[in-house]
């Protein structure tokens, strides 16, 4: 296998590989509703939770992940399916979240966060009084 360098303005060289953007995956989520909650979880292989980064900017939920590259060094590679690369997914969220009280928990690969829902949209009960 052929690696292509090149030479820079000042004389460094440099893998063509490494001047490539990395792949960005979008993770396969599951998102269910609680009475009191939407809960999102993300799933992201190779992602160490120091490198999950969450944003919520304008109702705008932002998820991002970097996986580790694994150097193979020595390994010829005959056939792969498996690509490696980091993560983002982005969700729209509706006045009926508290966006002040998202909690995220990181394990194992998979990114939960518990997006409660706004006092004002949680169903109650309401008792009816005999007249």
């Amino acid at each position: 296998m052929n690696t292509e360098v090149m030479k820079n303005e000042s004389g460094n060289v440099t893998r063509l590989d490494d001047r490539r953007p990395r792949t960005v995956y979008r993770p396969a989520t599951d998102i269910f509703e609680t009475d009191n909650a939407v809960v999102i979880e993300a799933e992201m292989p190779g992602v160490s939770r120091d490198k999950v980064d969450i944003t919520l900017e304008n109702r705008v939920l932002t998820i991002r992940g970097e996986a580790e590259a694994h150097a193979r060094e020595g390994w010829r590679p005959v056939y792969g399916e498996y690509g490696e690369g980091d993560y983002e997914r982005v969700f729209s969220l509706s006045e009926d979240i508290d966006s002040e009280k998202i909690d995220a928990s990181f394990r194992n690969g998979v990114l939960r966060l518990e997006l409660p829902k706004a006092e004002s949209v949680k169903s109650r009960k309401i008792s009816v009084k005999a007249a």
